[in-house]
């Protein structure tokens, strides 16, 4: 009988004495009146137990995505499936992250019923967090039972990184092409590429250039222009040892929202983005082959779930001996004189690299670290800019721009 309240455990607890005490001293009405108090929370527990109800539940939530600071709306759709039911108590279960649980005392409702109620979630830090399940709580007018059945439906919700707007400045970078039907203006200017390539299934037969098809021995095709697109490899130091502070307040937390609010910034410049973290792993493993990077929503999706490595050096798998490609952005933590001597062999592998340098003595209290090493970095080649913990990021955005 674990579904009885406080009340009705201390109904059969005082029952039981009384029923002990009578039978001791003789009294016959201790014991009557013990049988009473044990009889009245029994009957409740054994009527609700045996009550049926067939109550489901429907969520909506307005939006599966939000940002860390943003709001979303649920819409929680109850019905009746079985006998009329008494009251009920409604108590949505969230994680903290997402607010306190909301609560709904809803009336009796008829066989066939529904019913509707909103409420809203406030999306505090990043991550997945689950909606639900919806328990309902039904109990007796005398407050002896109170029974707690979970109802299984749930949703879940993705809070990406808190994001700041950027001003759009000058990039550097190698222009890629991938494409062949249309042509893009660069802001550095640029041409249509003319080549050939292999007839696929599906090109027009009057671009089969017969020249290079009767060398060749197979179809060939002019490609006569080119789809460009500038590209950028955005490193995300997400080592713990380059980091200080616990939670939404640490270090690691701002380079994660550095980096969104960069990723969201290139792509409104249409660059195609790939997301590299310490440990090497890379968000478009085709990055290389001109096949496209993984679109933004799936690019903050792995923000939003990012964390801490115990990896203590950087990883630099993912570059490639030949076709580097284009620039090189990164958001940095503390960096030892091994990090630095690597950060440079990157910068020379690319076209042009940028890093923003958290200053990450500034996230601790009564402590100090190594200073942030952004003039080692200009000096290997990078346009580097330091960002302490109230410093402003558009500021120091505008500053790589120097």
């Amino acid at each position: 009988m674990r579904d009885l309240t406080v009340r009705g455990r201390c109904f059969l607890a005082a029952g039981a004495a009384a029923i002990i005490c009578g039978i001791q001293i003789g009294e016959r009405d201790f014991v009557r009146i013990g049988l009473l108090a044990m009889l009245i929370p029994t009957l409740a527990w054994l009527v609700l137990r045996r009550t049926e109800r067939n109550v489901w539940v429907r969520r909506n939530v307005s939006a599966l995505q939000v940002e860390a600071g943003d709001t979303a709306q649920v819409e929680v759709e109850i019905g009746n499936a079985g006998k009329r039911t008494g009251t009920l108590l409604l108590e949505e279960e969230l994680s903290p992250a997402l607010g306190p649980p909301p609560r709904f005392v809803v009336e009796p409702m008829a066989a066939g019923t529904t019913m509707r109620r909103t409420y809203q979630i406030y999306a505090e830090s990043r991550g997945r967090y689950p909606v639900g399940p919806l328990h309902v709580r039904v109990g007796d007018p005398l407050g002896m039972v109170d029974f707690d059945q979970s109802l299984p439906s749930t949703a879940s919700i993705l809070v990406t990184p808190r994001t700041e707007p950027l001003p759009r400045i000058a990039l550097t970078g190698r222009w890629a092409g991938a494409g062949d039907n249309r042509t893009r203006d660069l802001l550095g200017g640029g041409s249509p590429d003319v080549t050939i390539r292999e007839y696929r299934l599906g090109d027009d037969l009057r671009r089969i250039h017969w020249p290079t098809s009767a060398r060749a021995g197979e179809l060939m095709v002019r490609r006569e222009e080119q789809q460009w697109q500038s590209r950028c490899t955005l490193l995300i130091d997400n080592r713990r040892i380059s980091h200080r502070g616990y939670g939404p307040a640490s270090s690691m937390e701002r380079a994660v929202s550095i980096t969104a609010s960069i990723m969201r910034n290139l792509v409104a410049q249409d660059f195609e983005v790939r997301l590299v973290s310490a440990t090497g792993r890379s968000s478009s493993h085709g990055w290389h082959q001109g096949t496209g990077g993984v679109n933004l929503p799936e690019q903050l999706e792995r923000l939003a779930l990012m964390t801490m490595t115990r990896h203590e050096h950087l990883s630099t798998d993912w570059i490639e001996d030949t076709d580097h490609g284009g620039m090189l952005l990164a958001v940095l933590g503390n960096l030892n004189d091994t990090d630095q001597d690597l950060l440079a062999g990157m910068a020379a592998a690319g076209d042009s690299a940028y890093a923003v340098v958290l200053d990450v003595s500034t996230w601790e209290r009564g402590g100090r670290s190594d200073p942030p090493a952004t003039a080692a970095l200009r000096g290997g080649g990078w346009k580097a800019t330091t960002l302490e913990r109230d410093g402003s990021l558009p500021a120091a955005w505008m500053e790589l721009a120097r």
